[in-house]
């Protein structure tokens, strides 16, 4: 496993901004985007594409495209979060007659951009980006739907009411993370509280295992974990606690205590979109796609062991009631932490919202700041 490209730590500071995710630069296309050549699909990592994380789930995803669909596919790993070395990377498939992108990676945002503008011709498919064009189209999950149901299971199997969870950096897509996990655990038991601890870092196996050690010393018995070393899993097995994986299914790291998994499909995305592109039926969207368990991008694994029948019955029923739409984990009433209403009771909300999610909900020890 290495380290997770999902976000740069040198660009925190411009995703504080929260509200401008997969908005910057929003360019709406007038028609819908044309190809230029035979459909070419090259998938670009900053890191290892098996890592044992974020790219590998990226990673499945880009061999079922090549499944699916049947044309070339290429993957080019390892490439600097640097806009020199991902223009190269990307000129040189240009050149090879690639037409459709997949960059993989906060950090390249800026750099996909120009490229966009660069090759009008060509189709720019960015995962956790923040650009959008009429030839580029940044797109995440909605991961906090998933992390509501983890929630549930937590809050069923926990004695201690305390619960804990990693995350990397105090930004909005693992705020709304943590509130969803929290949010769902409530849900079961509102007395049950939530440790957060984030380790300023996305792979930091070390600080992963000191911080899950951490929570356990506070009487936490279900650890989840927003990141990908095994580390914070051991530490729970070790001491006999549940735990909660997120990306690809971990229950291999800790097969007496895993809980669920939140996991990304992302060939539930790309399979369709880009067979729109192909098509001629491709119009990005102004702000980015952002697609949830109803689409099949992300959802839970199948429960463990240690989750009682009934609470598996009450979290079918939710996961269901999410995919009809009748069931929002941040409906209100919400609290954030210091009793202020984030969303009043009847209503939840809208995208623009949840991407400026700076702050925990009531319920949860640690702080954003």
């Amino acid at each position: 496993m290495n380290q997770s490209p999902f976000f740069s730590a040198g660009r925190r500071a411009l995703l504080l901004a929260g509200a401008a995710l997969l908005t910057a630069t929003a360019v709406p296309a007038a028609e819908a985007f044309k190809l230029d050549g035979p459909p070419k699909i090259a998938f670009i990592y900053a890191a290892t594409a098996r890592d044992g994380g974020w790219n590998e789930a990226m990673d499945n995803a880009r061999q079922i495209v090549a499944q699916e669909l049947g044309y070339p596919v290429a993957a080019a790993e390892s490439i600097a979060e640097e806009a020199s070395a991902l223009k190269n990377a990307i000129d040189l498939y240009v050149q090879r007659g690639f037409n459709i992108i997949v960059t993989t990676s906060y950090g390249y945002s800026d750099g996909v951009l120009e490229a966009a503008q660069k090759y009008p011709g060509v189709a720019f498919l960015a995962a956790s980006g923040t650009t959008n064009a009429a030839n580029l189209e940044s797109f995440y999950a909605r991961t906090y739907e998933a992390w509501y149901l983890a929630g549930m299971a937590a809050g069923a199997v926990s004695q201690s009411k305390t619960l804990g969870m990693l995350g990397g950096f105090p930004v909005s897509v693992v705020n709304w993370d943590i509130n969803g996990f929290t949010r769902g655990a409530q849900a079961v038991d509102p007395a049950i509280r939530t440790i957060a601890l984030y380790t300023n870092s996305w792979w930091d196996p070390a600080k992963e295992g000191q911080a899950a050690q951490s929570i356990l010393e506070q009487n936490a018995d279900v650890i989840a974990n927003n990141l990908s070393s095994a580390a914070p899993f051991t530490m729970a097995e070790k001491a006999g606690k549940a735990s909660v994986g997120f990306q690809l299914d971990m229950s291999k790291l800790a097969p007496k205590g895993h809980l669920t998994s939140v996991v990304f499909h992302w060939d539930k995305h790309l399979v369709p979109t880009i067979r729109q592109i192909v098509g001629g039926q491709w119009t990005p969207t102004e702000h980015g796609a952002f697609p949830g368990m109803k689409e099949g991008v992300v959802d839970i694994t199948p429960l463990g062991d240690k989750v009682p029948a009934g609470a598996r019955e009450r979290i079918a029923q939710a996961r269901q009631q999410i995919l009809d739409g009748s069931l929002a984990p941040f409906a209100g009433p919400l609290l954030k932490q210091n009793g202020e209403v984030a969303v009043v009771e009847g209503q939840h909300p809208d995208d623009a919202t949840l991407w400026a999610m700076d702050y925990l909900i009531q319920g949860i020890t640690g702080s954003v700041r």
